[in-house]
């Protein structure tokens, strides 16, 4: 089976990946979007992105992409973030990772590095290459990316210790499951008035379905018109979620309701 997720080999979201490869080869892309489409036209069988992280939320980028491509989520995977500072020694100017992972760190850097420049990369893995290739720039990524000249100088760096991502595990859009514990949903009801969101949340309350996400992200149509990204606890195999959104689909008559699929969590220590 072959995976492909955001690279280079020691991101995050490449050691998310491992558990869906399952030893099988995983290849890399620059770009969430380009995971996504690749997955949508059938180039790769699993693609992993990251989809929202406990510090700081949602990623747009993967919320945008699945709005814009017809895919499957077949499995979420959480996984613990641990972010060390690493760099060939302790004089540098420079500190590189991806823009959440600097976020993530923030008072930590506000704090010890106050003058250092921040530069937001593509992923954690290309500012640990960047600080392994440049002694002025140090990176920031999990402490086993270590080594071969780069030093581990702090380790747990986060914020919070609780700090985590979720990871969607996508499919072709054919292999969209109605078995499991959680479903993803994306509404484009294509409608702006007073009330609009309390009618496309009363569905699930009215079946005690629970909402456990919901995001609003531009449709890029015009200001003020919305897509939603929604989670529930419950399977598109159960009548109450099937029965909540032919209400939706009414409410969005206009525009449309995208079911991604029903999947499990899976949580994998990092």
């Amino acid at each position: 089976m072959e995976t492909v997720t955001l690279g280079p080999e020691g991101t995050y979201s490449h050691r998310a990946a491992t558990a869906v490869a399952d030893g099988d080869e995983i290849e890399f892309r620059q770009s969430v979007t380009s995971i996504v489409n690749a997955v949508a036209g059938g180039e790769y069988d699993r693609g992993v992105i990251p989809i929202e992280n406990s510090i700081e939320g949602s990623v747009t980028e993967s919320l945008d992409a699945l709005a814009e491509y017809d895919v499957a989520v077949v499995r979420e995977i959480v996984t613990p973030i641990r972010h060390a500072l690493l760099a060939q020694g302790p004089e540098f100017d420079t500190i590189a990772s991806h823009s959440q992972a600097l976020a993530q760190c923030r008072s930590y850097l506000e704090r010890e590095f106050p003058n250092a420049t921040l530069e937001a990369v593509a992923s954690t893995a290309q500012g640990v290459e960047f600080a392994r290739d440049d002694a002025s720039m140090a990176g920031i990524g999990h402490p086993d990316n270590g080594g071969d000249g780069l030093e581990v100088l702090a380790e747990d760096i986060q914020d919070q210790d609780s700090n985590a991502t979720r990871f969607f595990a996508l499919a072709p859009a054919e292999e969209r499951s109605k078995g499991g514990g959680k479903s993803t949903l994306v509404v484009y009801p294509n409608a702006n008035y007073p009330g609009l969101l309390l009618e496309l949340l009363e569905p699930f309350a009215e079946r005690e379905i629970n909402l456990t996400r919901v995001e609003s992200r531009p449709s890029g149509q015009r200001l003020g018109d919305y897509v939603f990204h929604v989670d529930i606890e419950a399977g598109l195999y159960e009548a109450r979620t099937n029965e909540a959104i032919a209400d939706l689909e009414e409410l969005a008559e206009k525009g449309w309701v995208r079911r991604l699929g029903s999947y499990d969590t899976e949580h994998v220590v990092g």
